[in-house]
């Protein structure tokens, strides 16, 4: 039987156990994985859910425009709805969010105004100001404001929190919710808390969020916001969707550990994920002393991870802000201790290169000429052709010459330097910043890479 419109198929997610990332962890973890909603998120059941409550309620009328600040996600959802129902679409996003997402929304056929991320939400400049100055100029407009708008909350107390309930069978005792507008963390709770009051939810925040604070304090601490990386959660103010009584506990990640969890994810669950997920998983972590063996922990896995390629799923973009641990050549050259790069000239004979690596127990003998890297000896090299010539130790270096080994800055990564080490080529150099020249071998790659 077939759907009728591409709306139909929001909800109804895969609870999918994790098995590898939480192998250290007493408890059973179960991912809530919401990329398989149509606009890739768990922002699709809200913004449906708002838009139709704003026609019943007669917000908006037929041809009008939708007008939301949004992080990506919930505008997509927006848009998916729109297309189908006759709407058209204008989005602010702030200048932090992935160029991916500005993209999508444009695909379908969105205008998107992009603002500035470092300013308070009540500057006229922030996404918030400026949606809201929309929504009294352009005619025939509804303004969402998913902050503010509880049939956010309402979409996860009627569907989230049920699905949960019935997928686990009644089993579930934690849920972890990377937590921004608030609607799907206090959706959800309501429901599940009413089914089981001993149920913990505990919600994570990002460190440039007031939003823990508040939660411990009641106050709203401006001192907490400043710039964060991490996407689609965390807070400057306190949206009215929150219920702060059905939260058990929050906790903060850095946008480092978010990042890498959400990576390591993809790589040992095979489930694709946004930031925000990485996020949530990396939360309950910071919570395992208070796990048990017959816990079962339900984590909303919020967005899919297309939205960040240009980012976390980017090394160079993780690199230049400090959050991938990758090992480089400087990191071989310096694990090793200081070693003397052993060179021979073209005019040396081979027997004294036979001798150099008997000496030095070297297999690679890189050849210079007037401190020009010009070619190479290798130990295999040589090897066949000696089978074929045993005279051949009588000749110059020069007329057994390999390639020279190619040239490598010091900030390579290791994992690169496999694509210079071939069959025919056991090694690379680099020089440090003083000139010098080093090697690292394929034998010497191994070894890191094995630590």
């Amino acid at each position: 039987m077939w759907l009728n419109n591409i709306l139909e198929t929001i909800g109804n997610t895969p609870l999918i156990k994790l098995n590898s990332v939480t192998k250290s962890l007493p408890c059973t973890v179960l991912a809530k994985v919401e990329y398989f909603n149509p606009g890739n998120s768990i922002k699709d059941r809200m913004a449906l859910k708002m838009l139709e409550v704003a026609e019943k309620e007669g917000k908006i009328k037929p041809g009008g425009t939708i007008i939301e600040g949004t992080s990506g996600n919930t505008g997509m959802g927006l848009a998916l709805a729109a297309i189908v129902k006759g709407y058209k679409c204008i989005f602010t996003t702030t200048d932090k969010q992935s160029k991916e997402k500005a993209d999508i929304l444009k695909a379908v056929g969105a205008e998107v105004i992009v603002c500035p991320t470092n300013v308070e939400p009540e500057d006229p400049r922030s996404y918030y100001s400026v949606s809201k100055r929309l929504a009294t100029e352009v005619p025939n407009s509804w303004y969402v404001n998913q902050y503010d708008n509880l049939a956010n909350r309402l979409a996860h107390y009627e569907q989230t929190g049920p699905e949960i309930w019935e997928q686990t069978e009644g089993k579930v005792t934690h849920l972890l919710v990377a937590t921004g507008t608030g609607g799907t963390i206090v959706g959800t709770a309501k429901y599940l808390k009413e089914k089981n009051p001993n149920i913990k939810v505990w919600a994570i925040d990002s460190y440039g969020s007031l939003l823990k604070k508040y939660f411990e304090t009641g106050e709203i601490d401006e001192n907490e916001v400043y710039p964060y990386i991490s996407e689609g959660f965390g807070e400057d103010f306190v949206p009215e969707n929150y219920d702060m009584s059905v939260i058990d506990a929050f906790t903060k990640v850095t946008d480092k550990d978010g990042a890498v969890m959400a990576r390591k994810i993809a790589k040992e669950e095979g489930i694709f994920i946004g930031y925000s997920a990485g996020s949530c998983l990396q939360g309950l972590f910071q919570f395992k002393d208070q796990l048990k063996k017959d816990d079962v922990v339900v984590c909303i896995f919020h967005d899919h991870g297309s939205r960040y390629v240009g980012k976390i799923y980017n090394d160079q973009w993780m690199m230049e802000r400090g959050f991938l641990d990758v090992k480089t050549f400087k990191d071989v050259i310096n694990g090793r201790g200081t070693q003397k790069l052993i060179t021979i000239s073209p005019d040396q004979s081979v027997a004294e290169a036979i001798e150099m690596m008997k000496k030095y127990d070297i297999e690679n003998l890189p050849v210079f000429e007037n401190g020009n890297n010009i070619g190479a000896i290798s130990a295999s090299g040589l090897f066949s052709k000696i089978l074929s010539n045993a005279d051949i130790k009588e000749q110059v270096v020069s007329s057994v010459l390999e390639k020279p080994y190619p040239e490598v800055s010091f900030d390579t990564q290791v994992e690169r330097l496999g694509s210079f080490i071939t069959k025919d080529n056991g090694a690379v150099l680099g020089k440090d910043e003083s000139g010098v020249y080093h090697i690292v071998t394929k034998y010497d790659v191994i070894q890191s890479l094995s630590r």
